[in-house]
């Protein structure tokens, strides 16, 4: 007969609930907390003191206080609550928007809950649709203008085209030819003013959406550390900066924030799993160009393979399962669209290296 596993009990779940690195909390159907993880408790910001006393949904953001109240009242009817989203609002006023599953316990009217920080993730998806919304937007222009430019060039192409026809006829005398000569003249010069207009039309709209600004490399570190703190936390990543050759660059300060947040997040989610992620990120000039550096230890490309696709939309290397193949796209278009390069070199399990040169 086959013995039964014992199951100890004695084990103490204290340290599980206070050493966890996810948000741990039971409320009360009164709508108070009634315990709360230190890792909830730093996230947040505010004492426990202030935390005990206060009703939950204080702390939850204005905009998602209705529907976090309807599905309250369907815990407190003994439904569990499943891949439910919402913010909070930290005590520095900052946003965290958490991913919870809430179990209610009728018989004790408490609600024991777990939630994860999904800030970063979200981040991430609000500058994609930004852009993919952006790319639509420059999509329809230049169809638009693939449509006025063949619809208003096909007159004086064929009025070209004809004369150039007649004049190689030899039944016309010299004087005629004077005059188709400058009639084709005349009509080449109305293309190229028509031409040079659409040109400059699509450079005025391409102008009107990014602006440039002299972006400072740490302060957009700063920005982007408390953005996705927990994450960085988590992952134990450490960081090594060195901006002291060139401090700051004239740039877009958003696809600047989006650059290292994509480059950053990266290599956090691509990390080996038998060490804890490292990344160098330096600035510099190289034969006259100012260059950005950053380098991770993370699981690295195969560039025989893929290095021809890395900076392609809806490429995936490592089959993450929320890897969405747009991050590396964005970074190359932001850099591209101001006039930069970006190149990567890469080996399988020993990391990446991208460098960016800006352009003048």
């Amino acid at each position: 007969m086959q013995q039964e596993a014992l199951v100890p009990t004695n084990i103490q779940l204290d340290p599980f609930f206070d050493l966890s690195m996810d948000y741990l909390c039971v409320a009360g159907y009164d709508g108070y907390f009634r315990k709360i993880n230190p890792a909830f408790v730093k996230l947040l910001g505010y004492s426990k003191e202030e935390l005990f006393s206060t009703l939950i949904c204080d702390f939850i953001y204005e905009e998602d206080r209705c529907l976090t109240a309807s599905h309250r009242k369907s815990l407190i009817n003994s439904k569990p609550l499943l891949d439910f989203e919402n913010r909070y609002v930290c005590k520095s006023g900052e946003l965290v928007w958490l991913h919870w599953t809430s179990i209610p316990m009728p018989d004790k009217q408490l609600i024991y809950a777990i939630a994860k920080n999904i800030t970063h993730k979200k981040n991430l998806e609000s500058e994609r649709v930004s852009h993919v919304a952006q790319l639509s937007k420059i999509n329809e222009q230049l169809k638009q203008l693939n449509y006025t430019t063949s619809h208003d060039l096909r007159s004086p192409v064929n009025n070209l085209l004809y004369l150039a026809d007649i004049l190689g006829n030899k039944d016309n005398g010299e004087e005629e030819n004077e005059k188709i000569l400058e009639y084709i003249k005349l009509s080449a010069e109305g293309l190229k003013t028509s031409l040079n207009s659409y040109v400059d039309a699509l450079k005025e709209n391409e102008g009107d959406s990014v602006g440039v600004e002299e972006v400072f490399f740490k302060e957009v570190f700063e920005k982007i550390n408390g953005s996705i703190s927990s994450l960085i936390k988590d992952s134990q990543v450490k960081f090594s900066l060195d901006f002291s050759a060139m401090e700051s660059v004239r740039f877009n300060s958003t696809y600047m924030e989006s650059i290292f947040l994509n480059l950053i997040t990266n290599s956090i989610k691509y990390a080996r799993p038998d060490v804890f992620p490292e990344i160098q990120i330096t600035s510099g000039e190289t034969n006259g160009k100012k260059t950005f550096t950053f380098t991770d230890n993370g699981l690295g490309f195969d560039m025989e393979k893929v290095g021809h696709l890395i900076f392609n939309l809806n490429q995936r290397f490592h089959g993450t399962k929320d890897s969405k193949g747009v991050g590396l796209y964005l970074v190359h278009s932001h850099v591209t669209s101001l006039g930069g390069t970006i190149n990567v070199t890469s080996k399988v399990n020993e990391g990446s290296t991208f460098t960016i040169i800006f352009g003048d």
